[in-house]
């Protein structure tokens, strides 16, 4: 099974980011949150709620790259 997944992974990172993000919405959609445990229900809620921010353009986004540039520029402070 392993492999399979990889495999999708690699396809679906070859994809173009909007394709990527309707493939993630997709997926995120198709989880049931009652076969879900709690933590995970609280992430999927998470998830939907930063989409729904992104969409509405209540926030911005900030690219993966620049994002762990911060981060490690705000460690080493």
């Amino acid at each position: 099974m392993a492999t399979n997944i990889d495999d999708l992974t690699k396809q679906a990172l070859a994809l173009p980011g909007e394709t990527r993000a309707q493939l993630a919405d997709i997926l995120v959609e198709s989880l049931e949150a009652a076969d879900l445990g709690h933590i995970q229900r609280l992430w999927l809620s998470e998830a939907k709620r930063r989409r729904d921010e992104v969409r509405s353009g209540t926030t911005d986004t900030v690219a993966g790259e620049d994002a762990i540039r911060q981060i490690r520029d705000f460690i080493r402070k």
